[in-house]
């Protein structure tokens, strides 16, 4: 069982991997791209978010993996053979806890390991990217908007770095709006490190909002200031989703006011990676309950299927639940446990009820003895 467990388990994680990856990616096209970045780091960029994406589907596909290969059982009487030989729902449930205690231990991996990493290094990337001229501003043949109220064109690169029949419209002002053309333009950086744009024999066209009066200035070079276009190219602060777990949980005070948040959010984030595991867990263990809660009935166990996936959303409530108390008030991160130990406590119930309705005796004693009268 294990086994089969662990193949569906690997089915179901790639199809879910996917499905949120491509969602994710389609996301992220839409923002670097329009940016003008390049591929690369489209590329790089949803390989960084993979490990967050993983961590979402774990405990999903480890359900769907229980619910499949005990309905699979059950259809082919793998299960009331195995059951006839005297195994019970607490021992058929050992390979279920395994299975589960192996997907926990990849989702602490996940969780203290990669997921942090990966969201560390995908801050800097973005603050790397989101300084850089090249990436922000030099596109030849496209309409860019590096700002709200800005809109930058260049026809044309030359090899040098000189910018051919340039654009710039800026509407940024409320009283006025301006449109800079110019035959050719040069990037240079001021000895203040400001970024500035040198326009060679152009014209600056101004529209006056008020009485609607449009001027036009003829120059032979013109500096614009396009620093504000661009974010400043510095190292970002630390988030609690990129510290290390000890850190979190030993000097949580100073973390808070590193990250700018309260106490409760750092210590719900530092034992969330604590309780992600044992939810997957959870999920295992409930997908295999349900179904063994159910007597044969020719239309299956449809009716155990959705009441496991009920008691999943039942879980995710409480987990949302408890998130604002915890959050408001960092004595009381012992909520955070709280969803996972009502999945123990259900799981523990329904194989329970699933032991006293295969014991022999209860059997023998809703059937007629030998000889009654009828």
């Amino acid at each position: 069982m294990l086994s089969q467990l662990m193949v569906l388990f690997g089915f179901f994680s790639l199809v879910l991997v996917m499905v949120y990856w491509v969602n994710r990616a389609v996301n992220l096209f839409g923002d670097l791209i329009a940016d003008g970045h390049s591929g690369r780091i489209f590329i790089e960029f949803t390989l960084l978010s993979l490990p967050a994406v993983i961590a979402i589907v774990l405990p999903i596909a480890a359900f769907a993996a229980s619910v499949y290969v005990i309905n699979r059982s059950s259809n082919d009487s793998e299960l009331t053979v195995v059951q006839a030989t005297g195994y019970s729902p607490w021992r058929l449930a050992r390979p279920v806890l395994v299975f589960g205690l192996i997907i926990g231990a990849m989702m602490a991996v996940l969780a203290h390991v990669l997921v942090p990493l990966s969201y560390g290094q995908l801050r800097e990337r973005e603050a790397e990217i989101s300084g850089s001229v090249s990436a922000r501003l030099l596109h030849e043949g496209t309409f860019l908007h590096p700002a709200k109220g800005v809109t930058f064109y260049i026809r044309e690169i030359s090899p040098e770095g000189e910018l051919r029949d340039v654009f710039l419209s800026d509407r940024r002002l409320k009283d006025r709006e301006v449109i800079y053309t110019a035959r050719t333009a040069y990037i240079v950086r001021s000895e203040s490190d400001t970024t500035m744009l040198t326009m060679v024999e152009g014209t600056a066209q101004t529209l006056r909002r008020s009485d609607k009066a449009l001027s036009t200035t003829t120059f032979e070079d013109l500096t614009y200031d396009i620093s504000s276009l661009i974010t400043p190219d510095r190292r970002p602060g630390r988030r609690a989703r990129q510290i290390d777990t000890l850190e979190l949980l030993t000097d949580t005070e100073a973390v808070a006011i590193e990250v700018n948040d309260s106490v409760g959010e750092v210590l719900e984030e530092a034992h969330m990676r604590f309780e992600q595991p044992l939810l997957c867990v959870v999920a295992a263990l409930i997908g295999y309950a349900a179904l063994m809660t159910g007597s044969f009935s020719r239309f299956g166990v449809t009716r155990q299927i959705i009441g496991a996936i009920f008691l999943l959303v039942l879980i995710k409530i409480i987990e949302s639940s408890v998130s604002t108390p915890v959050r408001a008030n960092g004595a009381l991160w012992p909520l955070i446990y709280l969803p996972s130990l009502t999945g123990f406590a259900i799981t523990g119930a329904m194989l329970w009820q699933a032991s006293r309705m295969r014991r022999p005796g209860r059997a023998a004693r809703k059937s007629p003895a030998p000889g009654a009268a009828a």
